[in-house]
C-alpha cells in the first residue's frame, strides 16, 4: 500500500470516528439523555462554529492568539535549540544543567501564569513568556537527544580532514538533529496554543480566544458560543500539527525512509 493511500484511509477514519461521536451526542441530545442546558445538541453548536467562521470579533481574537502562538514558538525554537546543541555538543555541560532541566520540567506551566502575571503587565508579553517557558522542553530535549543519535564515523571522518568542530556540527550534526528538532517544535506547537489560550482565561485581557470566551459567557447563548469557540481551538490544533507534520514529510524524506515509517 502506498504512503498516499495508508494517509487517506487515515484522514477516513478519523473522519469517521468524529462524525460518529457528534452523531451520538446528537441522538443522546434529541432523545433528552442530555440536559440541553448542560450540553447543547450537537447541531446548535456546529450551526454556532460555522457563525464565529464569519465573525469579524472572533477572528480577530484568533489573531490575537495565533500572533502570541507565533511570537513564543518563533523565540523558542530561536533560544532552545541553539542551548540544545550547546548542551548535547558539551557532555560536562549538560551533565552540569540536567538537574536544573528535571527540577524545571515538571513544573505545571500554567501554575506559573499567576506569577507571570505579576512580572509582565502587557498581556502579549505574557502569553509570549508562559509559551516560551511551556514549549522550550520538548524542544530542547529533542535537540539533545538527537545529537546523541549523530553517526559518529560520519563525524570522525569529517574531522579527519581537517574540519574544525563547528564545521562539524554545521555540516554533520545539525542536519543529522534537524528532524529531531523539527518533532520537537511540533510537539511544542500544540504545548503553545493550549498556553496561549489558558493565559487569555487566567490574566484577562481584550483580545484572544481565552477573551473571546470569558466574555461569551455573560451572553444568553454563552454556552453554546463557549463550546463553539473550544472547537475552533481544537480546529486550530488539527491543522497546526498537520502542517508540521506535512512540512517534517516534505523536508526530511530521508530520515522517515532510514526509519522505515510509511505513514
Amino acid at each position: 500500500m502506498t504512503r498516499q493511500a495508508v494517509l487517506g484511509n487515515r484522514v477516513l477514519c478519523g473522519a469517521l470516528g468524529v462524525a460518529g461521536l457528534l452523531l451520538v451526542m446528537e441522538a443522546a441530545g434529541r432523545a433528552e439523555l442530555v440536559d440541553p442546558t448542560v450540553l447543547p445538541l450537537t447541531s446548535t453548536i456546529l450551526t454556532r462554529v460555522a457563525e464565529l467562521a464569519v465573525d469579524e470579533e472572533f477572528l480577530v481574537n484568533v489573531g490575537a492568539t495565533m500572533t502570541a502562538w507565533g511570537l513564543g514558538l518563533l523565540l523558542t525554537v530561536a533560544v532552545t535549540v541553539p542551548l540544545g546543541l550547546l548542551l548535547g555538543s558539551l557532555p560536562r555541560l549538560e551533565t552540569a544543567v540536567r538537574p536544573l532541566i528535571e527540577f524545571l520540567r515538571p513544573i505545571p506551566s500554567v501554575a506559573l501564569i499567576p506569577l507571570a502575571i505579576l512580572i509582565f503587565p502587557d498581556r502579549l508579553d505574557l502569553k509570549i513568556a508562559v509559551i516560551f517557558y511551556a514549549s522550550c522542553w520538548p524542544v530542547l530535549i529533542n535537540t539533545m537527544y538527537g545529537l546523541q543519535d549523530v553517526d559518529p564515523v560520519a563525524k570522525e571522518t569529517l574531522r579527519s580532514f581537517g574540519f574544525g568542530p563547528l564545521a562539524v556540527l554545521w555540516r554533520v550534526s545539525l542536519p543529522s538533529t534537524a528532524p529531531f528538532i523539527a518533532t520537537g517544535v511540533r510537539l511544542a506547537g500544540g504545548i503553545a496554543l493550549i498556553l496561549a489560550i489558558s493565559a487569555e482565561l487566567l490574566a484577562g485581557g481584550s483580545d484572544g480566544i481565552g477573551a473571546y470566551v470569558i466574555k461569551a459567557g455573560s451572553s444568553p447563548d454563552g454556552l453554546e458560543f463557549i463550546i463553539a469557540a473550544t472547537m475552533w481551538a481544537g480546529i486550530l490544533g488539527v491543522v497546526t500539527n498537520s502542517l508540521f507534520i506535512g512540512a517534517e514529510r516534505r523536508l526530511f524524506r530521508w530520515h522517515t525512509a532510514r526509519a522505515g515509517v510509511t505513514g
